[in-house]
């Protein structure tokens, strides 16, 4: 029985690297080279004044900042932690990520740090390898990523699986330290490695918020390392996190 056991668990764990590496391999959109790419968009860390547009470290407000009543109009009723990604522009890969919280009095900002995503910009109509971040409002269930939790609210998967594979650029080897799922063409409440797409291949999957490399990637959105542990242990799945995310004319609208 012993054996059996043994035998079963290491099927299983085959299993779960085996999903890794395809979706890995088809990480933010499915390019061959996942996040690997350097198109030279950025430099490694924050971008000098990286401060969102109409974002600024106010507290008490009414409403997220320079979103527009149609993405506003998306985020639930009951979620009071919003991640909101403010693109440069429609084309570049360069952006804002700024945690908002609320409390009684409105929303707070928690937290504001340089980012990159898709390295063609963004995108109403997402398809797997376009190089673009999908516009849209959509919530932040579960995370993981190679190292070991950090104190993550949100279920943590800690997994080797995360690994990007060997022939992705140098600079990439530590993307998926940390990771939290984007519930974008993807099942809430399974591991950031489950590679279904429930409304099908070719609109993409395995977006994800993950460490930065310096520049663009296929279609996640990605900050520093300390962004990264500083989001995981305050997202709680009590308050219903999501993420806003588009270009700043897709967020006023």
């Amino acid at each position: 029985m012993g054996a059996m056991r043994t035998a079963g668990s290491a099927m299983r764990m085959a299993a779960v690297a085996a999903a890794g590496l395809v979706l890995l391999a088809g990480c933010g959109g499915g390019s061959g080279r996942g996040d690997g790419k350097d198109d030279g968009a950025g430099k490694k860390g924050e971008r000098p004044g990286g401060a969102a547009r109409g974002a600024s470290a106010t507290t008490h407000l009414e409403r997220i900042p320079e979103v527009g009543s149609a993405l506003r109009s998306r985020i639930p009723a009951g979620s009071r932690q919003v991640v909101a990604v403010y693109g440069d522009g429609a084309d570049s890969a360069d952006a804002t990520v700024v945690l908002y919280d609320k409390g009684a009095k409105g929303w707070d900002q928690k937290g504001r740090w340089a980012a990159h995503n898709g390295r063609r910009g963004w995108t109403v109509h997402h398809h797997e390898g376009d190089k673009r971040s999908p516009v849209g409002v959509f919530a932040l269930t579960d995370a993981g990523g190679v190292l070991a939790d950090p104190g993550a609210k949100l279920p943590y998967t800690h997994s080797s699986a995360f690994t990007p594979p060997s022939y992705w650029s140098k600079n990439t080897r530590h993307d998926f330290d940390y990771v939290v799922a984007i519930n974008y063409n993807r099942v809430k409440g399974t591991s950031p490695l489950d590679p279904t797409r429930p409304e099908g291949q070719s609109k993409g999957g395995g977006v994800w918020l993950h460490m930065d490399h310096g520049s663009g990637t296929s279609a996640c959105v990605s900050v520093p390392k300390a962004a990264m542990q500083a989001l995981l242990r305050a997202l709680d799945p009590a308050r219903q996190p999501v993420v806003v995310m588009g270009d700043k004319a897709h967020l006023a609208a």
